[in-house]
């Protein structure tokens, strides 16, 4: 009997040095994550790397989990408190997006400065998208809504050029202070109003454009860009703006 509980006693192995070893694997696979993120390391990855190893050594997620949100993949949002990092796959969308309309930007100015359209015709990029201002000169006799004949060349371009958009687009009419009384325009707003769908018309001829991107809306002399005290800011004032609207925010 003695022999027979010598040997059991023989056969159990201490195994206390499993807890420091397994903590040392733990800081060295974090040593590696830090090495492999510190290569194109950005602001963002360091508050991705804060936040994970916050959690790792507060003993609130696993290692594994995060090793992919730092190298920049989507986390685990029920890992993470607070909600975690944003999807990386919107934020490609966002970048693609934002790169589609600069080379559209691009393409507008170069046919601008070729056809020397500078004082009537201009783009603006933003956060929110990609704005083209057209001065009521280039497009518009005055008072009126039908589009003159040397402007349909220059709509015709603009149509070409963004096919391949995706994007919501919003036609909209703008007037200066003067008000109006005719028999077709009782005010501002209707002038206005007439000059952005009489646009998005001439722009929808193109077949290749789909109407259900297209909206028209007319604000009459309510969104000025510049001042109605003289000739030039009323100039100003008085144009049709084509805005297409950016899907994704960065």
């Amino acid at each position: 009997m003695s022999r027979k509980k010598r040997h059991s006693h023989e056969e159990h192995i201490d195994e206390t040095w499993l807890i420091p070893y397994a903590d040392l694997l733990t800081l060295l696979l974090a040593l590696f994550i830090v090495l492999f993120a510190s290569s194109q390391i950005d602001a963002k990855k360091l508050g991705d790397m804060r936040q994970v190893f916050n959690a790792i050594f507060a003993g609130n997620v696993g290692v594994m989990n995060q090793s992919s949100t730092i190298a920049g993949n989507s986390p685990n949002t029920t890992d993470i408190p607070n909600g975690g990092a944003q999807d990386p796959g919107k934020i490609t969308d966002a970048r693609n997006e934002a790169l589609q309309l600069m080379q559209l930007q691009r393409d507008l100015d170069k046919y601008i400065q070729q056809n020397n359209l500078h004082e009537t015709l201009t783009t603006t990029l933003t956060g929110d998208g990609l704005m083209i201002t057209i001065g009521e000169v280039a497009i518009f006799p005055s008072g009126s809504a039908e589009l003159l004949p040397e402007a349909r060349k220059m709509v015709g371009e603009i149509a070409k050029m963004i096919i391949a958009q995706p994007q919501k687009v919003t036609i909209a009419g703008h007037t200066d202070n003067i008000p109006i009384h005719t028999r077709e325009f009782p005010s501002n707003w209707d002038l206005s109003t007439k000059r952005s769908l009489n646009f998005m018309k001439l722009l929808l001829e193109n077949s290749q454009l789909n109407p259900a991107q297209f909206n028209a809306t007319g604000y009459g002399e309510f969104r000025p860009v510049a001042t109605n005290d003289t000739a030039e800011g009323r100039q100003r004032n008085r144009r049709v703006e084509v805005f297409i609207q950016r899907m994704y925010k960065e």
